[in-house]
């Protein structure tokens, strides 16, 4: 695993590498840093390793038609990805309010990528070589591969692929369809007959060669967002996996036919090895340099990537449709490799950030069955209770951070990117001892978890544990932290307005962030996104996995009375603290007592206070 120097931005660093042409152009909307937290760093230097050469065009202008000509036309096709994140959650809150800055730009930089950013690029390339391959990738396209619920339009878009004029979508984790591309295209193939590759999507005027497929309801019927949405995201839901998946088909009438294949097999573990040996430069373009560099390169430059894929399930999470449900993880050599590397480097402190994936302690797959006949399509791994057949073990995580923590100059690893806890709960032979490692020596303080909620019933619609569990780790972290002689707390992330969270759900959250002492100072309201349950179920009001009706908050006053009502103490919402209590009928929590939320509002208070008064005087 050695570094090596950056692939061509500009035509002169193509033509100093002896090239007159590139195989691939990729667009990407993300500044070019070549390290493999980055997708187009992890699929560029696959194909490199493969033999083509590859031209990275970062950020281009996408209101100058030459912005996309850097290298002129590549000889096989471009490859457009929106970058690390959904281009319109980079830009907008929860809210829909533009954010000010973007950390995958050179300084922080806002502005310099558009919004839908894979649509714009597509249409801007299809603009310019109209008959070039185009190949959309990334978690934006990805997510957005079939008809789709969008949140900033407030209404059913369809599949990204036609509105951005691509040819192909490669979707989920791309390292294995891209080369299959690739060659496909470098055999003489046309970009239309690929119609046979796993983990791509395409377009089909007939379905006369398209087989062993199960049809989706039309265009026609999900555009409206209602029951036949829901019924269509159950069967991708049910077909997310490449053990069962099936060819799925979506009707566009008279444009014909959006066909998914099925997902990719995940890469095996020393696959996995493989993509993170290759010569990463480890850092961002020197281009961006006098800008400071990119500031989302700081967050991960000191962390290792374990893992991918999570059997955990959450409704709000996308990984399900993303990554996938099968876990596969890199062998200890492999993260021992690039542990040496991070050690060498001179901005190293003796810190790992952070030794995880989607779920930290995740680092096989739930249980053998998987392997053999893929993730169980009635039934998750975890929720509402471990299932019998999960084989909970942190055993080889344990030893791993052992090791990590053994190389010279490293002071310390930290666990930070979140593990599930009913996993440890679940883990009989080594949760114990996991627990104990981890309050020992990967924490700092402060413990981040995720219970989410903590009503039950709200936690069932998240796919997330019971509160008992959560307060059962919690105990238990508590155990191991005295017997440490160690204060060490945990910090839950608490979220707002999820479907079927009520106003008296959202005053249960209140009244325990109140018996914890807990004043969170930024919640996170139920941001809705994709191609996930949870925001299936924001556009439809049904839950897709059982049809049944779920609660939704959709009105913003609505969704800012449960959200104040979780930071009662911020005397800037006690207005709405004392609405969202007289509405939810809990009148009780306003007052003066040891157990109530907030106090009257002034005037109450006056009144009450000239009343005294008067009944003093009379005396």
């Amino acid at each position: 695993m050695t570094k090596a120097g950056f692939l061509p931005t500009t035509r002169a660093e193509m033509e100093a590498r002896g090239w007159d042409e590139v195989d691939f152009a990729y667009v990407s909307g993300d500044a070019y840093v070549d390290h493999p937290s980055f997708g187009t760093a992890i699929i560029s230097r696959v194909l490199e390793a493969q033999g083509y050469r590859v031209g990275i065009i970062a950020q281009p202008d996408w209101r100058d038609d030459g912005s996309i000509a850097v290298f002129g036309k590549p000889r096989l096709g471009f490859l457009v990805s929106a970058g690390n994140m959904d281009s319109l959650v980079n830009h907008l809150t929860v809210a829909k309010k533009r954010r000010r800055t973007d950390a995958y730009s050179p300084g922080g930089e806002m502005g310099l990528r558009p919004d839908r950013a894979a649509v714009v690029y597509g249409n801007l390339i299809r603009r310019t070589y109209k008959d070039s391959p185009i190949i959309l990738g990334g978690i934006e396209a990805s997510l957005r591969r079939l008809a789709h619920y969008d949140y900033w339009d407030d209404r059913m878009r369809r599949s990204i692929l036609l509105d951005a004029q691509a040819d192909l979508i490669s979707y989920g984790m791309g390292e294995r369809s891209i080369v299959e591309i690739a060659d496909a295209l470098a055999s003489g193939l046309s970009i239309a007959d690929l119609t046979f590759i796993d983990g791509t999507v395409f377009r089909a005027r007939s379905l006369e060669h398209v087989y062993d497929y199960e049809l989706l309801p039309s265009w026609e019927e999900v555009a409206s967002g209602g029951r036949a949405y829901a019924e269509s995201f159950a069967t991708q839901y049910r077909n997310a996996d490449p053990v069962r998946g099936k060819r799925l088909v979506e009707p566009y009438g008279a444009q014909g036919f959006i066909v998914q294949n099925p997902p990719s097999a995940p890469l095996s573990e020393s696959e996995l090895d493989a993509v993170y040996r290759l010569p990463y430069a480890r850092t961002w373009h020197p281009r961006y340099d006098a800008a400071g560099g990119v500031p989302a390169l700081s967050e991960v430059k000191f962390s290792l990537a374990s893992s991918r894929g999570c059997f955990g399930e959450c409704s709000f999470c996308a990984l399900t449709f993303h990554q996938g449900r099968i876990v596969t993880a890199r062998s200890h050599g492999s993260l021992l490799e690039e542990a040496a590397l991070l050690v060498r480097d001179p901005d190293f402190k003796g810190y790992i950030h952070d030794v995880g994936g989607p779920t930290a302690n995740f680092r096989a797959p739930a249980c053998d069955k998987q392997l053999r006949h893929g993730a169980c399509t009635h039934k998750r791994c975890l929720s509402p209770q471990p299932c019998k057949q999960l084989r909970a073990d942190h055993g080889d995580y344990i030893e791993l951070l052992r090791k990590l923590r053994e190389l010279p100059k490293v002071k310390k690893v930290f666990v930070r990117s979140g593990i599930r806890f009913d996993y440890v709960l679940a883990d009989r032979i080594h949760g114990e001892e996991f627990l104990r490692e981890l309050t020992t020596h990967h924490v700092s303080g402060q413990l981040r978890v995720a219970p989410e909620h903590v009503s039950d019933r709200v936690l069932g619609v998240m796919g997330k544990p019971s509160r008992s569990a959560y307060e059962r780790f919690v105990e238990a972290f508590a155990k191991e932290n005295e017997r440490a002689g160690k204060e060490q707390y945990v910090v839950p992330y608490l979220m707002s307005s999820h479907p079927g969270s009520t106003l008296a759900d959202a005053v249960e959250l209140a009244e325990f962030c109140r018996d914890l002492g807990y004043n969170p100072e930024q919640v996170q309201d139920f941001y809705p996104t994709p191609s996930t349950l949870s925001t299936v179920m924001y556009c439809t009001g049904l839950d897709p996995l059982t049809m049944k009706p779920v609660t939704v908050v959709r009105d913003p006053h609505e969704k800012a009375l449960q959200r104040a009502l979780m930071q009662y103490r911020d005397p800037k919402k006690q207005g709405l603290v004392r609405e969202a209590l007289r509405k939810a009928g809990r009148d009780d929590l306003i007052g003066f007592g040891p157990r109530c939320l907030v106090r009257p509002a002034k005037s109450a208070q006056g009144s009450r206070s000239s009343r005294k008064k008067k009944k003093d005087g009379k005396r």
